[in-house]
């Protein structure tokens, strides 16, 4: 970056010291009130991840057996969310590429070709989750049979890719319309059930983990930081930088910075509000089922259940907000599935024929009538499993100086990204230990 000049009184040129890298933004100008709308959308599309069907199956389970015990594995999922996603959204405004992409840049050709396998593990898993809760939404709402829900699932999430042929931010807008929509059937559900307030603030503080609920709380660790969306995301940011064209070296440094920092709002928003709603489905969950004594071994059962105890209200939110989550978070996994295979591989590759090949898995498990709960629990553990392929790429492209510029992470970013990602890889062990016979 070339540093900033001015003449002096003699009219010769003045060299001035660039702007400190360790807090480049306390020397941004202000800028237009409505123009933070305007950056507010990359995520909002990467939060629905946080709120698809797999967080159903396992806040539901986790809330059904153990109360509100297990909330404060949300609090601290979303606070390394929210690092994870604004590291991701950094990289991407820094380099004008994706994840994939820099790591294919940046890495050996085996180590690419590891990555990306355990990327498009990952993609399918949420893939399988995600179009199957769409499925079992229409199934619940209009019990119509659940292979004809699946295919009219492949349609509308057809439809809902198009509206980018009218413009990125339709489709953003679109998907915050979702986001809206479920947290709106989650503040119904809560209002309905009731909770216990002093066991939901217990809950969220004080962490609280055995050998029975450990399997569940990964899950929902896999649930929460979700892989398929740290990729997305540092490709969801490249619009905008499309957008923004400085010739200038200076000018590109102070859009960037910019950038960076509304992008961090966004994601403050997107994420606490994925939160509150992921909250939500546990204390409904703890609040109705586990307080009750009512044993819900599926998502079905779940939305029998709440009728005759909460009314057809909370039945009919319950599988609106599957639905809307289903359809968006399908959507969005198919997004991210083009980034990943475009990105690690340099190929160009049609969304809507990536969205038709991840159709087959879910169709196969519709078929062979497998339990839908427990697939949806499994897929969120092999989530969990592949966040380390996609965090430690992040982790040591965004500590790179030359990679990220005046964006380069600080000592004290690196530091959380090394503590959540030994949580995550902890958790991991633990279960890994207990599903080989430890006891703990």
């Amino acid at each position: 970056m070339s540093p900033l000049s001015k003449s002096d009184v003699n009219g010769k040129p003045v060299r001035q010291a660039a702007p400190a890298a360790s807090n480049p933004f306390k020397i941004l100008p202000a800028y237009k009130r409505g123009e933070l709308w305007s950056y507010f959308g990359p995520a909002f599309v990467a939060s629905i991840a946080y709120i698809d069907p797999g967080n159903f199956a396992t806040n539901i389970e986790g809330g059904t057996r153990f109360g509100y015990t297990l909330l404060w594995v949300l609090l601290w999922s979303n606070a390394m969310a929210i690092l994870i996603q604004y590291l991701s959204a950094k990289l991407g405004i820094a380099t004008g590429l994706s994840l994939p992409q820099n790591c294919r840049i940046h890495f050996s050709r085996t180590t690419t070709f590891v990555l990306w396998i355990a990327a498009e593990l990952s993609a399918a898993a949420t893939d399988l989750a995600e179009f199957l809760g769409a499925a079992l939404g229409f199934y619940l709402l209009f019990n119509i049979n659940l292979f004809i829900a699946a295919l009219l699932t492949a349609v509308l999430v057809f439809v809902i890719l198009a509206v980018e042929l009218y413009g990125y931010r339709k489709l953003e807008q679109v998907i915050m319309a979702f986001v809206f929509g479920i947290g709106a059937c989650y503040a119904i559900e809560v209002f309905l059930a009731k909770p216990n307030w002093l066991h939901v603030a217990t809950g969220i503080i004080v962490p609280r983990v055995n050998a029975d609920s450990i399997y569940i709380a990964v899950s929902m660790l896999g649930a929460t930081v979700m892989p398929h969306v740290v990729y997305l995301h540092s490709a969801l940011v490249q619009k905008r930088m499309q957008g923004d064209e400085f010739k200038c070296e200076t000018g590109q440094w102070i859009v960037r910075l910019r950038h960076a920092r509304y992008e961090l709002i966004d994601v403050l928003a997107a994420m606490n509000g994925a939160w509150l709603i992921n909250s939500a489905m546990i204390i409904m969950a703890a609040a109705v089922f586990f307080h009750s004594g009512q044993h819900v071994t599926s998502i079905e059962d779940a939305h029998r259940t709440l009728k005759p105890l909460l009314g057809p209200l909370s039945a009919g939110a319950f599988g609106l907000a599957l639905l809307l989550s289903g359809l968006s978070s399908s959507t969005v996994g198919t997004m991210a599935g083009q980034v990943i295979i475009e990105g690690f591989l340099q190929v160009k590759f049609s969304i809507f024929l990536r969205r038709f090949i991840t159709v087959l898995p879910a169709l196969i498990v519709i078929g062979l009538k497998l339990d839908a709960l427990k697939i949806l629990v499994l897929s969120q553990v092999i989530l969990s499993f592949g966040l380390p392929f996609a965090l430690i790429p992040l982790i040591i492209l965004t500590r790179r100086a030359r990679v990220m510029g005046d964006l380069v992470n600080s000592r004290r970013t690196n530091v959380l990204a090394y503590i959540s990602t030994g949580v995550i890889l902890l958790l991991n062990g633990l279960l890994l230990y207990q599903a080989f016979g430890g006891n703990f």
